[in-house]
């Protein structure tokens, strides 16, 4: 597998500014590559500079401006493959007709948080425990766990809390856990955080709701403070280390719930839902006077935040890549109908969000909604695997391995 360890590094005073000099001229160099494919894509009626024809001017640059010759090579090459990767994506998006493609945009000081070593052993080594950059020096690093595999590329970023540095490596073994001989299919939701097939509920901890107070009176702490000024950096500082712990909180109550299922089951079947769609805005309705007529936009608005603060997305890859390690199963199915198809005989009972429970008048079958949703995911993450379904008709019991 390839796997990323993270751990907090522990530079002194002199060593910060170094790292914040090469954070500054790298989004510079980002945002003199950005003007360049702009300017040339005007000038050349639709053609534009390539990743490779401004690489090979990295060279004259770092013989013209001093303080990009004290950078490694391989991070200002980064800088550019990421702009290329951006270009990508715009030009992705553009072909998939998206209304919102979203073009590169320029980098300000607070959009640019990390640079890259695309070589271990090439700018960036361990020596003694301790991480050796390049024409940086030798920092500290405070390990919590070992690094396993083969080191590809080393990544330094800062956080609300500090620096870090991210080695991805690859040719990490897994560590597979004990069968179970056993499978279920999980709901995820709002009112419960997840429903298993079994009936069992996980409750939503709803971190960014428990935090939101003081979120909300750190950011008007924010908004008092003249801009530019160093109350105010002092206070967006603060501001995005109550962020972060809800994210961290966010974080590893995903993990420990990924584990969970990833120790009990050998088989989880999970919606291939997409929470950005779940969470779009409501469109505009005009009332044919040049105004628009009300469409729900702000009661919209608190779902939104709930469900952005539940993170489907981001547990689900942690469940991916757990199970992956643990040599366990993750099947996505379509998601449409779950909640609303009975799981005892099949048919379709239409009910509304705040219709908490299911009955189904053709079998009489009367279980939670949630849980009639997980028992539904099971059995489609079965017929996709080509098991062989029970009868309709009956309640039926999860299938083991």
């Amino acid at each position: 597998m390839r796997t990323t360890f993270k751990e907090k590094l522990k530079p002194t005073p002199e060593q910060e500014r170094a790292l914040e000099a090469v954070l500054w001229r790298c989004r510079t160099l980002y945002n003199a590559a950005l003007e360049q494919r702009i300017t040339w894509w005007r000038r050349g009626q639709g053609k534009s500079v390539t990743r490779f024809q401004q690489e090979t001017e990295l060279k004259a640059i770092r013989e013209a401006y001093p303080e990009y010759a004290a950078i490694h090579s391989h991070v200002l090459q980064d800088v550019l493959a990421r702009l290329d990767k951006t270009y990508q994506a715009f030009f992705r998006r553009m072909a998939a007709g998206e209304k919102k493609a979203g073009f590169p945009r320029f980098q300000g000081r607070n959009r640019w948080h990390s640079f890259t070593y695309k070589e271990y052993g090439n700018g960036a080594r361990l020596d003694n425990g301790s991480l050796v950059l390049s024409k940086i020096g030798r920092l500290a690093v405070r390990w919590s766990r070992p690094v396993v595999g083969t080191i590809k590329t080393v990544t330094v970023s800062h956080e609300a809390d500090g620096w870090y540095v991210c080695f991805s490596c690859a040719e990490v073994p897994i560590r597979p856990l004990p069968p179970t001989g056993q499978e279920t299919g999980i709901d995820v939701g709002l009112v419960h955080f997840l429903t298993r097939a079994d009936g069992v509920h996980v409750p939503n901890t709803r971190h960014l709701r428990t935090a939101e107070r003081e979120v909300k009176k750190a950011q008007r702490r924010v908004s008092r403070r003249k801009k530019g000024s160093t109350r105010r950096r002092k206070a967006a500082k603060l501001l995005a280390r109550k962020h972060q712990h809800v994210k961290r909180q966010r974080r590893d109550f995903h993990h420990k719930q990924a584990l969970a299922l990833v120790r009990a089951y050998d088989t989880v079947s999970v919606e291939a839902i997409q929470p950005a769609n779940l969470s779009r805005r409501p469109a505009p309705v005009p009332d044919g006077n040049g105004g628009y007529l009300h469409n729900g936009a702000s009661r919209k608005a608190g779902l939104n935040t709930s469900i952005q603060d539940a993170g489907w997305r981001q547990f689900l890859s942690i469940l991916a890549f757990k199970a992956a390690c643990a040599g366990k199963r993750v099947e996505a199915v379509p998601p449409a109908y779950t909640s609303q198809e009975c799981s005892g005989c099949g048919e379709r009972i239409q009910k509304s969000l705040s219709v908490r429970t299911h009955v189904c008048t053709t079998c009489g079958l009367i279980l939670d909604r949630d849980e009639n949703a997980a028992r539904n995911i099971q059995w489609r993450g079965q017929r996709l695997r080509g098991l062989a379904g029970m009868p309709a008709g009956m309640n039926r019991e999860p299938a083991a391995l």
